[in-house]
């Protein structure tokens, strides 16, 4: 999925609606729906920029952490399943 604004630009937008702006006039001026704008509102409110670039590198950490764990888990699954066949041969 290719998201549209970047993080910087959503709390900008966040930020301007909270200046007495309605969220529908935001939301038909940048383009985007209201249940959109209510999952940045909810993601994002009360955000600064540093703490929006810090939350994508912990989502980008945990990312890279799930998929170690499921190659990891992959791996354990494949050595299990050439145990077994082996085992099952010397028998």
């Amino acid at each position: 999925m290719k998201l549209r604004f970047t993080d910087e630009q959503i709390i900008g937008i966040i930020r301007e609606c909270e200046a007495e702006v309605k969220a529908h006039e935001m939301c038909r001026k940048y383009g985007i729906g209201d249940a959109t704008f209510s999952k940045y509102k909810a993601k994002f409110a009360g955000m600064n920029v540093s703490d929006a670039k810090k939350l994508r590198a912990h989502e980008d950490e945990n990312n890279r952490l799930k998929r170690m764990l499921a190659d990891a888990i992959l791996d354990n699954a494949a050595l299990m399943n050439l145990a077994t066949r082996n085992y099952k041969r010397l028998m």
